[in-house]
């Protein structure tokens, strides 16, 4: 083992013990340190839809949005009053790109327990206001 003082603010010496086999190493929350980059040394920043924060691509949080031009209430309205009958209307494509803090806030994404952090799934998807058929329960 190893001793070094190390003089703090007054002046005091510190003791310190040093292992030169052992190295100490911080504990990690995600396993790919919230990052999808893998192999890449660098990744382009993206620029937060809500607040303009610059984020890594690869940790930004990604949502893909498909909407009708004309809300529904009104999509009935317009149909009576067009002369086309089997007229559809376009829609609009939209990928937000949000940084992890308003991510959480406009709850796009939720915190969750270190033992369901480990399931990689992604949630079951909500169509039309339907609930999806039940997945099956892995058992380990």
């Amino acid at each position: 083992a190893v001793v070094s003082t190390q003089s703090g603010h007054y002046g005091r010496g510190i003791q310190i013990l040093f292992e030169p086999t052992k190295t100490a190493t911080m504990t990690k929350k995600r396993r790919n340190g919230g990052r999808n980059k893998n192999g890449r040394g660098h990744v382009k920043f993206m620029r937060c839809t809500n607040c303009g924060r610059c984020v890594p691509k690869d940790k930004a949080i990604k949502k893909f949005i498909i909407r009708n031009i004309v809300e529904s209430a009104a999509l009935r309205d317009i149909g009576d009053a067009s002369v086309y009958k089997s007229y559809l209307l376009p829609k609009i494509y939209v990928k937000l790109h949000y940084c992890v803090s308003c991510a959480i806030h406009s709850k796009v994404v939720r915190n969750r327990s270190r033992e369901d952090r480990r399931v990689r799934t992604p949630p079951a998807r909500m169509f039309g206001g339907r609930k999806p058929a039940p997945q099956p329960q892995k058992t380990n």
